[in-house]
């Protein structure tokens, strides 16, 4: 079945009805930094969300016999202004399965002066929470808690580099001290930074405003953030990219490389935005599951 679902290509396997075991809510409480507010959330036949003020977690588990520990969170695109909710996140979290990956489909907040206190905020609040949430209740879904990643695609390829560099900044009421730091991040066609020559400008408006200051920017560049402590990275990237430059990958590389961080960087010369024919699925994909059995990050049942 596997090899059906990577040969059919990412873009069919949204032909495919998607269907989680359980969706949780994030939080068990009140969700912090949020405001009162009569904005709604909308769905789109395709899955698509926008207005996300309600975040979510999608619990994909695989079969136990097959099930390797290793875990993901996944962060589906969008700019900050919506949601690509399955083509982005639960198709790509059903392939881990397969791989005996647990996945978790993160529906996270879409920043809003309307529904928060600090927009800037949200979204990383709800990536280090489904981290948590993951490291605490790890043998309940049969993962290990130190082989937990987290992958984003495009803007929510920004917010996992932003969990993966910001881990020790505390937005996030943390009594019981988890650990947030994911052990490892795939970016697919990432937003990293969010420099004046470079930045996908829609993402930055989204989450800091039309007028951000010169520190806002520099601190979520994330390319500026990269220390030893970073975790190791996968980065693809299409060369011809004219929504998100490919540059973005190559200074989060970079950066990588300065400071000791194992990575891998995939470019493609044709690519495009979203991947909507090449690379095809099986090969992108495949070259994540390539890295993940490298790197130890996998170990298959």
């Amino acid at each position: 079945m596997l090899k059906k679902l990577l040969l059919s290509g990412f873009c069919s396997l949204s032909a495919f009805i998607s269907i989680a075991q359980e969706t949780i809510p994030l939080y068990s409480g009140p969700i912090p930094n949020a405001k009162p507010s009569d904005v709604k959330e909308v769905k789109r036949p395709d899955q698509s969300v926008s207005n996300v003020v309600e975040p979510t977690l999608s619990i994909y588990l695989p079969p136990k016999e097959k099930a390797t520990g290793t875990a993901v969170i996944v962060c589906p695109g969008g700019g900050y202004g919506g949601l690509v909710m399955k083509r982005e996140g639960f198709d790509v979290a059903e392939a881990f399965n397969k791989l005996g990956v647990a996945a978790f489909v993160l529906k996270y907040r879409l920043p809003s002066e309307k529904t928060m206190i600090d927009p800037s905020i949200g979204p990383l609040q709800d990536a280090q929470q489904a981290i948590k949430t993951i490291r605490q209740r790890a043998k309940e879904w049969g993962v290990d808690p130190k082989k937990i990643g987290i992958m984003g695609f495009s803007a929510g390829g920004h917010l996992a580099s932003t969990a993966g560099t910001h881990f020790n900044q505390a937005v996030l009421e943390n009594k019981e001290a988890v650990s947030v730091r994911p052990d490892f991040m795939v970016l697919i066609y990432p937003v990293i930074t969010f420099t004046d020559q470079v930045a996908h400008g829609g993402t930055r408006k989204n989450l800091l405003g039309t007028s951000p200051k010169p520190e806002q920017i520099a601190l979520y560049s994330n390319e500026l953030q990269v220390d030893k402590t970073t975790p190791p990275a996968f980065l693809t990237h299409g060369a011809d990219d004219t929504v998100v430059p490919v540059k973005n990958s190559l200074l989060f590389y970079e950066a990588l490389q300065q400071n000791g961080v194992p990575a891998d960087l995939h470019i493609y010369t044709k690519g495009q935005h979203g991947y909507p024919k090449t690379p095809t699925f099986d090969e992108w994909f495949g070259r994540i599951h390539h890295w993940l059995l490298q790197t130890g990050l996998l170990v298959p049942q």
